[in-house]
């Protein structure tokens, strides 16, 4: 590492970079569906686990009710899920995909597929990539499970 305070040293900065990147990067292929890159991560831990509650959705996502619950609202407009209530707790809402995303699903991955390709990663170096990423993602939860004591 560095003493020098440079921007392009921060890895937080760098990780916002690569994440605003691939957002970019997924917008053509999801452009044919209307779907955002958000919507699209969504609608892959839903294709996952169906029918779970937004809380749930939400810590599997890495995301907040505050972000999440909009974002749903959207897609249920659309068409790409429905939002109930649950029977046993009506505090809860249960997401759950419609026919329209379960139908859609292999076309949404067939155009998706691709983007990862065109990285030009071998299997060695994407592991190594997303090992690097998981560790980094274990490092930060410890780390705020610290503060947060």
């Amino acid at each position: 590492m560095t003493d020098k305070v440079v921007l392009d040293n921060q890895l937080c900065f760098q990780i916002n970079r690569a994440h605003q990147l691939f957002n970019r990067f997924y917008q053509s292929p999801l452009k044919k569906f209307e779907l955002t890159y958000a919507q699209y991560t969504v609608l892959l831990a839903l294709w996952e686990h169906q029918g779970v509650t937004i809380n749930q959705l939400g810590d599997k996502l890495g995301l907040g009710t505050g972000t999440l619950t909009p974002l749903l609202k959207r897609m249920e407009t659309a068409g790409w899920l429905t939002r109930t209530r649950s029977t046993e707790d009506e505090r809860r809402v249960i997401v759950n995909l419609t026919s329209k995303a379960v139908q859609s699903k292999s076309s949404i991955l067939e155009e998706t597929s691709n983007c990862i390709s065109k990285l030009d990663f071998d299997d060695s170096t994407y592991q190594k990539a997303m090992d690097t990423i998981d560790d980094i993602q274990h490092r930060l939860d410890k780390s705020v499970d610290q503060r947060e004591r």
